[in-house]
């Protein structure tokens, strides 16, 4: 098959632009070549660019061949049970906002249960249809939190794709190396050969696979070109030793505090906080202990705070940050960088001996209280200390911003990524039977999918509780949605109840009962749908069976 082929002449490229310029103005503004102006002005466009095209056509001069692409790879995987296969055309055959208009009705929105069907296929290590990977590749072209599932599930094939499409050229970029092979690693010479002269996502690629096999092998292929590297691919690479960190890379990392980058410098002061042990987490341990000690003037014991007040060159090749933000004091993000990169443990022998819990609960003198404990949230999400992040996210029925922690819904989400996933939906389960769904949705995004029983249950419950509060349910349509993609499947015929429309109570919003109705109709048709999905992806069982 030939390539697309050229004009012979501009003459005919400059009338055909004509054509078109006429069309796009009108025939009222722009009178066609060749035609009289009036009412047949444009029957009369339509004719000569008919004439044209086929004029144009024949007119094009035959280029050379291009090159036949090589046979894709093969795919080894087993391929999706027939039902299965159907029901993934179907989902990507979904257009989110297909319905039109604020209210979704009781059909589900299809789109968004591609990630869990995609993250249930790949557990299962099966191969999709070669039909439906355009689809699906152009699914993930739209939806960047699809990648990684979609192209895990597409396989080989989808690289394949991506050199033939443009528009699947992500593809390209989300697999290490482009989809190059990379050498066997233990092939020293070949390692070593596309370390040096490979390009920089192979060099990303090959890296990374050392660093989750090897620690190391990696940092020590790392130190031979370190010098050499430019400083934004120091950077990369130095983020991949976040993978498999340990005591081991302090001296590398040590070494990276006196980068010229000082983006490198930072990301290396932040790995060696993350080193409890390390010579920075004990110098930071230092400078932070002498802005924090127990004050005994008052009515009992508190905590007295003396920001620092200055950052000198030290503490900015530890990391620290000299300029504070706009609108933020110099003292206090000097303090709050300190304090976040000093390990925990310096804490209780500071503080008289206290556990992480009676610390929390301390007064804090002068109003330090917010910066000090927002500064322990971010250094327990870093160090990941699930004691001190039990204790700054206190119990789950204290007030939003009243609890031991005094801490944000935001930092409270992101100390619950500590947790285990069970104790994380336990408290977010105790949060939503005290506080309602009205601020529970940050805190369910970071709760492990399917929602354990207890949590779901408590879900259920608030929904329950605002429906018939009168409430109109798109105030909670963010949690519905959360629903509807996490709850339990074997939940549905828990909801069967909640399907009739209820009698609305005098000072409840007009139509509110209806609308509820269709809301948890579309939940429970949605959670029904996903069970069938999942048994679809099962493997067929034994004969007879």
């Amino acid at each position: 098959m030939n390539s697309p082929s050229v004009p012979v002449d501009s003459p005919a490229a400059s009338a055909w632009e004509e054509l078109v310029t006429a069309a796009l103005l009108g025939t009222d503004r722009r009178t066609p070549p060749g035609c009289a102006p009036g009412r047949e002005a444009p029957v009369a466009l339509l004719d000569a660019a008919a004439a044209e095209t086929v004029r144009r056509r024949a007119g094009l001069r035959p280029a050379p061949a291009a090159q036949r692409p090589q046979p894709a790879p093969e795919d080894p995987r087993p391929a999706l049970p027939p039902a299965a296969a159907r029901r993934l055309a179907m989902l990507l055959a979904d257009r989110p906002g297909a319905a039109g208009g604020g209210r979704r009705g009781t059909s589900p929105d299809l789109v968004e249960l591609l990630p869990e069907w995609l993250a249930r296929a790949n557990d299962r290590g099966l191969a999709p249809p070669p039909e439906v990977l355009p689809a699906l590749l152009d699914a993930a072209r739209g939806r960047t939190d699809l990648r990684p599932a979609a192209l895990t599930f597409a396989g080989p094939r989808a690289v394949w794709l991506a050199r033939l499409n443009p528009d699947w050229r992500f593809a390209l970029r989300a697999t290490p190396g482009g989809g190059a092979a990379l050498p066997r690693l233990d092939d020293s010479a070949k390692v070593r050969q596309l370390w040096q002269e490979g390009l920089f996502a192979e060099r990303v690629a090959l890296l990374s696979a050392i660093r989750a096999r090897e620690p190391g092998a990696a940092r020590e292929l790392l130190t031979t070109t370190w010098a050499t590297e430019r400083a934004e691919d120091r950077l990369m690479f130095l983020d991949s030793l976040r993978t498999g960190l340990g005591p081991e890379d302090e001296p590398f990392l040590e070494q990276a505090l006196a980068d010229r980058s000082r983006n490198v410098r930072a990301t290396a002061a932040e790995l060696l906080s993350a080193l409890p042990g390390s010579a920075l987490a004990a110098r930071m341990a230092v400078r932070a202990g002498a802005c924090v000690a127990l004050d005994h003037t008052g009515d009992g014991p508190a905590i007295g705070v003396e920001a620092p007040h200055e950052c000198d060159a030290s503490m900015e090749r530890d990391g620290v940050v000299a300029k504070a933000p706009a609108g933020r004091g110099e003292r206090s993000w000097w303090f709050g960088q300190l304090v976040e990169a000093a390990p925990l443990s310096t804490w209780p022998g500071r503080l008289g001996g206290r556990t992480p819990r009676e610390i929390v609960a301390l007064p804090v003198t002068d109003d330090w209280r917010g910066e000090l404990h927002a500064a322990w949230c971010r250094a327990a999400v870093r160090q990941r200390d699930a004691e001190w992040a039990r204790a700054l996210l206190g119990s789950p029925s204290a007030p939003e911003a009243g609890g031991p922690g005094a801490v944000s819904l935001a930092e409270r989400a992101k100390l619950l990524g500590t947790l285990g996933p069970a104790e994380r939906a336990e408290w977010v389960a105790g949060f939503i039977a005290t506080h309602g769904l009205s601020e529970a949705f940050q805190l369910l995004g970071v709760c492990a999918a399917p929602w354990a029983a207890p949590l779901g249950r408590a879900v259920v419950d608030a929904l329950n509780i605002a429906r018939d509060a009168g409430s109109y349910p798109w105030s909670f349509s963010g949690v519905m949605g959360l629903a509807e993609r996490c709850l339990d499947p074997a939940e549905a015929s828990r909801l069967d109840g909640l399907l009739a429309v209820p009698d609305e109570p005098e000072d409840a919003s007009p139509g509110a009962g209806g609308y509820w109705a269709e809301a948890f109709q579309r939940l429970v048709t949605t959670l029904r749908l996903r069970g069938a999905m999942i048994k679809e992806l099962e493997p067929p069982g034994p004969a007879g069976f």
